[in-house]
């Protein structure tokens, strides 16, 4: 997994989850006349967030995580908080108030409830791009979701919508937090996974699950727990490593648009003319988003890396500066031109004369 998403960029694996998790809804309509919503939900964050914590195992990844001290210890236990409550009070919002509203409302609010953390934890405001793009993509989501269904909502079932948003943007900041302070992308989804597991473990208890015994069950199930979960959650902490925590969740707008195709083309759902355009406007939000900025295209002489490698080489003449503002020393490239030392231009030789 860590060796096929690696050439890709932050963007590309945070697009290629949502994609893997828009096929939830569709995949769960698969799954056996007895099972719930809720259970299903429980079924898949269990065997994923298991599939998750035994691979964070390999290597003393999680074990070096965890030592890192009570602060580490304590976002974990947040982001796996954050994780089960997001995936309990989502089915109870849809339960309440319907799929379409429930998951508009869950979907689209989560870059706002990113952005407003961001800024609160110091993590970045975010700009007027970002703002664009997330404006039509969440327009899009409420042309898409409301095409066609009726608009009745309820106020319980809103709220419990707007507290799985937040709950899922906790989970996203904190795992942006501490995968950004350089902890291990796949420690940090193991624990967080594994423990929301833990936590939903009691669903398991109080609801049917042997519909899970079946074949069409252990299919679902296993589609769910590794695909969806293990490694969809795994390309979106990759994905964190390079993009804003703001910039991902707005990428994860893509989610609905993936369903609404797949209900179109697998399920014999309709459109009308407004999810039709939803589905563009969302896309055109998306575009938005993904398309590199000035200082990020290709051929402009200046990029991401080169911003970090100016940034470096400040620091590094820093230290090579006395009070008065003196040069003491020449200041040590952060990046080298690839070239080995004895392939580097000979110095001049001194005339004897």
């Amino acid at each position: 997994m860590r060796y096929l998403s690696r050439p890709l960029g932050g963007a590309t694996t945070i697009l290629l989850a949502a994609c893997l998790w828009g096929t939830t809804a569709t995949a769960r309509t698969f799954a056996p006349a007895g099972a719930g919503p809720l259970a299903v939900g429980a079924v898949r964050i269990v065997g994923g967030g298991l599939l998750l914590f035994v691979y964070a195992l390999r290597g003393g990844s999680l074990r070096n995580l965890v030592a890192r001290g009570t602060r580490t210890r304590c976002l974990l236990a947040l982001g796996a908080a954050g994780v089960a409550v997001y995936q309990a009070a989502f089915f109870a919002a849809t339960a309440r108030t319907g799929v379409a509203i429930g998951a508009v409302v869950t979907i689209g609010a989560a870059p706002v409830f990113a952005g407003v953390l961001s800024s609160l934890t110091g993590r970045g405001r975010p700009g007027a791009r970002w703002l664009a793009a997330t404006a039509a993509a969440v327009t899009g989501c409420v042309l898409l979701a409301t095409s066609g269904h009726a608009s009745g909502a309820d106020l319980a079932g809103i709220a419990l919508a707007l507290l799985a948003s937040c709950c899922y943007a906790v989970y996203a900041v904190t795992a942006s937090c501490l995968i950004g302070s350089g902890a291990e992308d796949r420690a940090v989804i193991g624990a967080m996974f594994g423990g929301a597991a833990v936590l939903l473990l009691p669903v398991l208890f109080t609801s049917p699950v042997g519909w899970v015994a079946t074949g069409r069950g252990l299919a679902v199930t296993g589609y769910l727990a590794v695909l969806t979960t293990a490694v969809g959650y795994l390309l979106y902490a990759r994905g964190l490593r390079t993009t804003p925590v703001t910039t991902a969740t707005t990428f994860g707008l893509a989610e609905p648009a993936i369903a609404a195709v797949l209900g179109l083309t697998l399920l014999g759902e309709h459109l009308g003319g407004a999810g039709f355009a939803g589905l563009a406007v969302l896309a055109g939000g998306l575009v938005t988003m993904a398309w590199p900025a000035a200082a990020q295209r290709p051929g402009n002489g200046v990029g991401v890396a080169s911003l970090d490698q100016l940034a470096a080489v400040r620091l590094v003449q820093a230290h090579f500066r006395r009070k008065d503002g003196r040069k003491i020393g020449r200041p040590v490239m952060a990046y080298s031109d690839a070239r080995e030392p004895s392939q580097g231009a000979a110095p001049a030789r001194r005339n004897p004369a």
